[in-house]
């Protein structure tokens, strides 16, 4: 499972059913429907054509939009300003710049002046939310006439000439309003960002939302248990005079009690307002850590993690679902103190986000896991669960049948139908996979080929790095010759280690890489990084000087990068990769100091077992060691870029690890590292 047996992994083609179908009848098979399991719907009404008296007012809508639209983004500027200086995708960002691989640092240093952490006291966006308000003055005024105004604009050349000029002011006023709204939009705050797969920092602080409604939960046990002893109370007592062949309702006492029972006791019970209250207390839990809440893409992000330590680690499902870190004949990469395990329902997910992607190699493995523990659990009902063993089965079919293999389909189809007997589209398609077997389709399936999602042609060699022993180095300098390769022990103290990740912790945004011209989040790198300046803190300052004296190198701006401090996310890693540019074209040069020449890499953390460094055509790798600080030459002394310094960090198994980079450039170092005698060195 380590590693494939093709570099595109692709699939068998399974039989085409539009071959067997009876003409003009639909396509024979009916696979269960992709994304969530219980989709929202929304219902769509026919598109009109607008007539020729109502093309004013639609031009004057669509206009009030676009003045809205444009008060609202200039409301929220402060937002922009922000994810420019440090790095959400922005051209002008100073963390943005990729080339294969993570840059940024001094382009765009005017934009980032006033960062906080980049050497600013901060950007708040008060003036642009004071000069928001400041502005409503003027569009309430316009709006009062908006009333009166739309009339006129509405009667058009049938009104007299007052509402006819009315209408014009009217028109700004419908506009005034509208930039009202826009205005109170942007004094609200951005939106939460789907990222908390992404760095293990926002996995932590997703603990505290849940403590927030462990509590609320906790209370709301505590008052409906109260509340239920009552009504067990009250329960008992009734029954105990139904029970009781002297309680007659002959007595008026009794009598009374009953009417009384039955006119206001019995509602005030059944619709509880403590009840109520009580839920709603609850409710109100949630809406407050709302924003906070992982979303769906962290859900799938989370769930290609454990795909992602699946095939790094060569791990079996089976033994991952059940919470072993360890490959067949190997010792254990990981046990953890406490052995946790997946659910059905968790398997489930795993197997369906590979599902809707089309990946059936991994939703097989995935699906059969889940199968097999909804089996030994049916009957029971957990309250967390939102699968099933008949929706397990049904994936796992379609799937089968989509990887060529048509008689396993039609066997886990067979059982489906034993739960769900009436299902007519799992009944169709059990027509059609034996309509297929007896044609002779589909009898024999190839084996699934592990999807290469990213296209890594050197996927095996870091691979097989990436599941090396990593044992503790010994104590020198000294790590390769070629590369060169240097690893200096010690290299901060834990006081500085946390000082810079405390620094970095609140402006982490997701990494992104390079893709031609722009900048975009991918697969092949999960983490979160900020960049500091060395004005951020006198850690920083001390740090940079640190580094100088070890490289021998010129590290003031605009000769080196910004220190780029990096959190891995769940399963976070970033696949074989160059520091340096590899095209003259690379947006790296717009810094104007030349290419990286070289790499220092801090491991401020410890790792419980993954998170490597390997180099892979040099075919060695490096652990994470806490403390210590990695460096090598990006460059040769001629200036060509180093092949052999293709590197990777391999998926972190278990553990919070961050790193910090410096980037240093060629352009200073001339009388540091000057060019060797042979020119091919």
């Amino acid at each position: 499972m380590g590693t494939g047996t093709s570099r595109t992994g692709t699939s068998p083609t399974p039989p085409s059913p539009a071959s067997v179908a009876d003409p003009g009848h639909p396509p024979p098979l009916f696979p269960p429907k992709a994304g969530p399991l219980r989709p929202f719907s929304p219902g769509f009404s026919r598109r009109r054509r607008p007539d020729a008296a109502g093309a004013r007012l639609t031009l004057g809508v669509l206009g009030a939009l676009l003045v809205l639209g444009l008060l609202g983004l200039g409301g929220r500027s402060w937002d922009w300003r922000y994810r420019a200086c440090w790095g959400f995708g922005d051209t002008w960002s100073t963390g943005t710049i990729e080339d294969t691989a993570a840059t940024g640092g001094t382009v765009g240093t005017a934009a980032a002046a006033g960062c906080r952490g980049a050497g600013g006291a901060g950007d708040t966006g008060s003036t642009d939310g004071a000069g928001g308000v400041a502005g409503t003055v003027t569009l309430w005024v316009l709006g009062a006439l908006g009333i009166r105004g739309v009339v006129g604009a509405l009667l058009g050349r049938g009104a007299p000439e007052v509402l006819r000029i009315l209408g014009a002011l009217g028109t700004l006023g419908a506009l005034g309003v509208l930039g009202v709204l826009g205005a109170l939009l942007a004094l609200l705050p951005p939106p939460a960002s789907a990222e908390t797969f992404s760095a293990m920092l926002s996995v932590r602080g997703a603990l505290g939302a849940e403590r927030r409604l462990l509590r609320r939960l906790r209370s709301y046990l505590r008052d409906e248990s109260s509340r239920l002893r009552r009504l067990r109370r009250f329960y008992e007592k009734v029954q105990e005079l139904h029970e009781d062949p002297e309680a007659s309702v002959d007595n008026p006492l009794l009598a009374f009690s009953l009417i009384k029972r039955l006119h206001s006791d019995w509602p005030n019970i059944i619709y509880s307002d403590e009840a109520t209250r009580n839920t709603q207390a609850l409710h109100a839990g949630l809406r407050e850590v709302e924003q906070e809440l992982p979303g769906a893409e962290d859900l799938d992000g989370a769930a290609k993690a454990l795909m992602r330590l699946q095939d790094v680690y060569a791990l079996s499902v089976q033994d991952l679902a059940r919470g072993v870190f360890q490959r067949a004949g190997h010792p254990p990469l990981y046990s953890p103190g406490r052995r946790a395990s997946l659910s059905a329902d968790d398997c489930f997910h795993v197997g369906k986000v590979a599902y809707d992607t089309g990946d059936y190699y991994h939703s097989i493995a995935w699906l059969e896991e889940a199968v097999s523990l909804f089996r030994l659990s049916y009957g029971s009902w957990n309250l967390e669960d939102r699968s099933s063993l008949e929706d397990a089965l049904d994936h796992l079919a379609f799937s089968y049948f989509m990887a060529g293999n048509i008689s396993h389909a039609l066997s886990l189809s067979m059982e489906f139908l034993h739960y769900d007997p009436s299902n007519q589209r799992v009944s169709r398609n059990i027509a059609k996979y034996k309509k297929l077997l007896e044609m002779g389709t589909g009898a024999s399936a190839s084996p699934l080929q592990r999807p290469n999602s990213t296209h890594l042609q050197s996927r095996d060699a870091y691979e097989e790095l990436c599941q090396r022993p990593s044992g503790q180095p010994a104590k020198k300098e000294m790590v390769w010759i070629q590369p060169y390769v240097a690893l200096y022990h010690d290299f901060i103290t834990d006081a500085e280690a946390e000082t810079i990740k405390g620094l970095a912790g609140p402006w982490l945004q997701r990494s992104v890489v390079a893709s031609g011209e722009k900048q975009q989040k991918a697969e092949y790198r999960i983490s979160k990084s900020a960049w500091l300046k060395d004005t951020a803190d006198p850690v920083v300052r001390a740090l940079d000087r640190r580094m100088a004296a070890v490289t021998g190198l010129d590290l003031r701006p605009p000769y080196a990068e910004y220190l780029q401090v990096v959190n891995y996310g769940l399963g976070g890693h970033y696949e074989p990769h160059f520091d340096h540019a590899t095209s003259t074209k690379s947006p790296l040069y717009r810094m104007k100091s030349g290419n990286r020449i070289a790499t220092v890499m801090i491991y401020l953390s410890a790792v419980e077992a993954g998170g490597s460094t390997a180099f892979i055509y040099a075919n060695f790798s490096v652990p994470v060691v806490k403390n210590a600080a990695l460096f090598w030459w990006n460059l040769r002394r001629n200036g060509n870029g180093d092949g052999d310094t293709l590197h990777a960090g391999c998926p972190v198994l278990a553990g919070d690890k961050w790193v910090a980079n410096k980037w240093i450039h060629e352009h200073g170092q001339e009388f540091r590292r000057p060019c060797g005698a042979d020119p091919h060195d």
